[in-house]
């Protein structure tokens, strides 16, 4: 494990006094991560810098080829004072695996994690504290080499930035109407779709207009191929409470394996549940609407944690879920990961990672 050299600011930005007015990815910290990859070097000298702007040149690759990924996590405050990373060893495996899809050398576990903490230990005053808020954690790569062939970049960066964030829900936990896409395609079996990649959000940027324009807050994605078999929200896993059994779509190499995703099927099957990964068909979802078997429906994201969903929209079917409300197993699993999190629950699964 590599040896980070801190440079600290000698101009600390005024933190933000009103809790409830950070929103999201608006503010950052006073520092931010840098590590630098050449081909024959390897990673090599970390160091936390002042949060500053990044210099390129025009002819970056990241820029023309988008070989680029990102991960996304957060750092909590407890009421006892002490500050956690909720399943941070699971972001590592799945940045890794998305450095490997995308011709990235990944950046060894030990000193992703030596990153993540000593980063979060040196803002630790920019965690909120208000209920409901945290410090979002943006681990990205991008690719440097100043060249405008087609071919993996012999150069990159790793950068690490914070944002103290707000409650997501400024209101309380509130179903959301998804509307299920079925023209455009965001992923297929065989591409990235399983990778942590900002082209596949790019991707996801036309059809999330037209949803919103028809006034539904995200869209929820069909296969590619067969355009029948339900796989995942732009931000978001999706799950189903279909006839009293737990499902959601299985991995199939074009759905992002989501931790949180991970941390709901772990906790449904603690639980005594019966839980279901498999393909769901749309058509399954809207009979299980009309003969009332679709008892409920949430998305899980680290933005979001729970998202209850209280309809979703296929052509001209609109399905009411859970009386439009909240159903128990969503507020359940909110309710678990959140206390998880935050320290007030006992954390019997090892998912907490103490910064000290």
């Amino acid at each position: 494990m590599q040896e980070i050299k801190l440079e600290l600011t000698k101009n600390p930005k005024e933190k933000p006094a009103d809790q409830s007015k950070l929103g999201f990815g608006r503010i950052f910290t006073d520092h931010m991560y840098v590590m630098d990859y050449h081909e024959g070097q390897g990673w090599h000298d970390p160091k936390i810098i002042p949060y500053q702007p990044i210099s390129l040149e025009p002819s970056a690759m990241v820029f023309h080829y988008a070989q680029e990924m990102f991960e996304g996590l957060k750092a909590y405050h407890t009421q006892d004072g002490r500050v956690l990373l909720f399943r941070p060893d699971r972001n590592i495996q799945r940045a890794e695996n998305s450095c490997k899809r995308l011709c990235i050398p990944p950046v060894p576990q030990d000193d992703f994690l030596n990153a993540l903490k000593t980063l979060v230990r040196v803002e630790k005053d920019w965690i909120p504290t208000t209920p409901g808020t945290s410090l979002y954690i943006r681990p990205f790569i991008i690719a440097t080499d100043e060249s405008l062939g087609v071919h993996p970049s012999h150069s990159y960066k790793f950068i690490i930035i914070l944002s103290p964030s707000g409650a997501y829900y400024a209101s309380g936990l509130n179903p959301v109407k998804i509307w299920i896409e079925d023209d455009y395609v965001r992923a297929v079996r065989g591409g990235i779709g399983e990778a942590k990649a900002g082209g596949n959000y790019a991707a996801s940027l036309k059809a999330q207009v037209k949803g919103e324009a028809e006034g539904y807050a995200q869209v929820l994605w069909l296969d590619g191929v067969e355009r029948k078999y339900i796989e995942e929200v732009g931000s978001m896993n999706i799950f189903f409470k279909i006839a009293g059994k737990v499902v959601t779509p299985q991995l199939n190499g074009s759905i992002l394996p989501g931790v949180t995703r991970a941390t709901c099927l772990d906790l449904c099957r603690s639980w005594g549940m019966e839980v279901e990964e498999r393909r769901v068909s749309v058509e399954e979802l809207v009979a299980a609407a009309r003969d009332g078997s679709l008892e409920e429906c949430w998305g899980s994201g680290t933005a979001a944690v729970i998202s209850p969903v209280g309809t979703l929209r296929y052509e001209n079917d609109v399905m009411e879920i859970s009386g439009g409300g909240i159903g128990p197993v969503s507020q359940r699993l909110y309710d678990t990961v959140t206390g998880i999190q935050t320290g007030k629950l006992e954390d019997t699964h090892g998912w907490t990672v103490e910064v000290k």
